[in-house]
């Protein structure tokens, strides 16, 4: 499977991620911590990639970020100049 990129990122996500979880304090470990208690296994590593792109998020991952972020699928998805 190909897995298109948009602007050189792997995911449109991954800014508002960060400053989801930077506005909270929460760390990178924290926030796997919470998304593993919500049913989502990934580590820190992969929150990293994550925020910066490298790794593509699916669709049941932007529901779970979402949840344990306290925000919106749609602000997740949303351009950071909103």
């Amino acid at each position: 499977m190909k897995i298109y990129t948009y602007e050189g990122k792997a995911n449109i996500s991954g800014d508002r991620i960060h400053q989801a979880r930077t506005a909270q304090r929460m760390s990178q470990d924290a926030l796997a911590a919470k998304l593993l208690l919500a049913g989502l296994s990934i580590g820190r590593e992969a929150v990293s990639r994550i925020e910066t792109g490298l790794r593509f998020v699916t669709d049941y991952e932007l529901v779970i970020f979402a949840r344990v972020l306290g925000v919106t699928i749609e602000w997740l998805t949303a351009d950071m100049q909103d």
